[in-house]
């Protein structure tokens, strides 16, 4: 295949592709009681161009619409994000810190103001999005099947997207489950190209309680007030 035609399959956008990021969407929306669990492998560019590789954990607990318990760990920091559908509370175990925020709305919309308002990033927050108006499926500019491979001993789709700034890979399950089981995104923004690699568990049936999407302070925490990003 001459260099040019090549060029022009790598950018095609394959519609099976595409149809395989709506139908892992459309059931992702059925599940309203999950757990997921994510092993966060990133990189971070040093001003000569040298690449440092960190690691990160993350739990997340969603009861659909509006509750979500998120749990992110690393050698650096732990945080916790509760939201019951009234109220959003970061908290510091370490320090003992809490903010609290009053919103009401669905986990998308929580993802995105979060984010939008004061910077802060919900874990695996397109979750949220997938399978909804919301997922950028319109911006992709290619998009391929790259065959099957296996992930922690399940069978999955591999599918490679490109888009704006990125190029982001997911392995989706094979079967009546297509749970996204690996997620690997490079940032082309920057020349020396740095990934994250997120692999996901998924538990289907959790045994959690609402209660656990309430925030209780502990004894001798301390509420502090969380500060809204300077806008650009």
């Amino acid at each position: 295949m001459p260099a040019g035609a090549a060029q022009q399959a790598a950018n095609a956008v394959d519609p099976a592709s595409i149809q395989a990021l709506k139908d892992m969407g459309a059931y992702l929306q059925t599940l309203k009681r999950l757990r997921a669990s994510v092993d966060l492998t990133g990189e971070r560019v040093l001003a000569d161009g040298q690449k440092l590789q960190h690691t990160a954990t993350a739990s997340l607990d969603v009861h659909r619409p509006n509750r979500v318990r998120a749990v992110m760990h690393s050698a650096r920091s732990h945080r916790e994000l509760f939201y019951d559908g009234a109220t959003v509370t970061l908290f510091t175990p370490a320090q003992k810190y809490y903010s609290t925020v009053p919103f009401s709305g669905t986990l998308e919309e929580l993802a995105s103001k979060l984010e939008e308002k004061y910077g802060v990033e919900i874990p695996l927050s397109d979750l949220f999005t997938w399978g909804t108006p919301a997922a950028p499926v319109d911006t992709i500019e290619s998009a391929m099947n790259a065959g099957q491979d296996f992930v922690d001993g399940d069978l999955c789709d591999h599918f490679a997207f490109r888009q704006r700034r990125i190029d982001w890979q997911v392995w989706i399950a094979s079967g009546g489950k297509p749970l996204p089981r690996k997620i690997v995104v490079t940032y082309r923004g920057d020349d020396a190209r740095p990934q994250s690699i997120s692999l996901i568990d998924w538990n289907l049936k959790p045994a959690f309680k609402d209660s656990e999407f309430k925030f209780v302070p502990p004894k001798g925490a301390t509420k502090i007030e969380i500060v809204p990003v300077k806008s650009k």
